[in-house]
C-alpha cells in the first residue's frame, strides 16, 4: 500500500503530508478512499450546495485574516475525497494558525468538526478536512513547490469575492 503523492518527482523528500493523503491509498495505479471518510460524505445536491457555501465562506474567512491567492477548486466528478479545495498562501507562521483556528471557528459554529486536521506544528502546509470540504493553507515556498492548483487542473474554479 502506497500514499498518493500527486505523481510529482521527489516524493519522498516533502516536507509534510496533508491531512486528506492519509486517507487516500494508490492501489494498482487507482486512487482508493478510505471507507471511513466514504461513510461521511454527503451524497445530494442540497449537501452539494452547502458544502459550496462552506468553501466560499471559508476563503472569505481567509480573506479577511490576509491570507493571499485564495482560491476554491470545484472537484465534483474529480475526486472521491471531497467536493471542494480551498488553497491559500499564508504570510507567517503565526497568521497562518491563526487563519486556520477562525475557520475551525467559524465552522464549529455552522456545526461543522473537522474529520482530520495537520501541520499546525509546522505551518509550512496547514490542513483542515472537513470531508466534503478540504482547506489548504500554505506557506509561499511550499505552495509553489506543492502546486495543488496545477495537480488539479482540470477542476473548474469557483468565483467568490471577499466582503
Amino acid at each position: 500500500m502506497k500514499r498518493r503523492t500527486g505523481g510529482r518527482e521527489g516524493a519522498g523528500r516533502r516536507p509534510g503530508r496533508a491531512a486528506s493523503a492519509r486517507n487516500v491509498v494508490v492501489r494498482g495505479g487507482a486512487a482508493d478512499v478510505d471507507p471511513r471518510r466514504s461513510e461521511l460524505r454527503r451524497p445530494g445536491t442540497a449537501a452539494q450546495e452547502r458544502a459550496r457555501a462552506f468553501a466560499i465562506d471559508a476563503a472569505r474567512w481567509l480573506a479577511d485574516d490576509r491570507c493571499e491567492d485564495l482560491l476554491v477548486l470545484d472537484l465534483r466528478g474529480l475526486s472521491g475525497v471531497c467536493d471542494y479545495f480551498v488553497i491559500g498562501t499564508g504570510t507567517s507562521d503565526r497568521q497562518m494558525r491563526a487563519a486556520m483556528e477562525h475557520v475551525e471557528q467559524f465552522a464549529r459554529g455552522r456545526g461543522e468538526r473537522p474529520y482530520a486536521r495537520d501541520g499546525a506544528e509546522s505551518a509550512a502546509w496547514m490542513v483542515l478536512d472537513f470531508v466534503d470540504v478540504v482547506v489548504h493553507l500554505f506557506d509561499a515556498a511550499h505552495r509553489q513547490y506543492y502546486e495543488l492548483e496545477t495537480l488539479w487542473g482540470d477542476a473548474p474554479r469557483v468565483e467568490w469575492s471577499a466582503p
